[in-house]
């Protein structure tokens, strides 16, 4: 069965579903590397940009996993493996569930609606709130706009409004 949409998922209410050792059949989350680049480059890095959320929200973590190839794809072919360190910030700990129903001739007689429809696990999100900094970037002085062109392409992945902050750390 193909993904639902994000905004089937992007708004919450209620507490996180993140209990792994009581839901069995949790699929594991896409995004595997969580830090990129050079690490040794965060004593000297001049520039830090930043990706924060503006509103709260659920970010699957195949969204995430967009976002992380997206930007670390432009800053290494503009900058350089060895010019930029940059980290995923979020871990989709919570639990997504989806009450698959039957969509065909006849199904009607086949399925219970919303009789015990508590949904079997689908994926994972992230959960964040507005201010919370979902990716991160150190740089040399003088990529500020590599820096904050790369977070806007990897906002646009993202089921929730960003907003690119750019700071001069020395």
């Amino acid at each position: 069965m193909p993904l639902r949409p994000a905004r089937c998922y992007t708004h919450f209410s209620g507490p996180p579903y993140t209990r792994k050792e009581y839901i069995p059949g949790v699929p594991p989350p896409k995004i595997t590397k969580f830090e990129m680049g050079n690490r040794a480059l965060l004593e000297e890095a001049e520039v830090k940009g930043e990706l924060v959320a503006l509103e709260a929200g659920n970010v699957r973590h195949n969204a995430l996993e967009a976002a992380r190839v997206m930007v670390n794809k432009s800053l290494a072919s503009k900058l350089g493996e060895a010019n930029f360190y940059f980290r995923v910030r979020v871990y989709p700990h919570h639990v997504l569930r989806e009450n698959k129903m039957m969509a065909f001739a006849g199904a009607d007689r086949l399925q219970d609606g919303m009789r015990l429809a508590f949904g079997k696990p689908v994926g994972s999100a992230a959960r964040v709130y507005p201010g919370t900094v979902i990716l991160e970037v150190w740089a040399r002085s003088g990529a500020e706009d590599i820096v904050k062109e790369a977070l806007n392409k990897g906002a646009s992945k993202l089921p929730i409004p960003c907003k690119v902050e750019i700071r001069r750390l020395k």
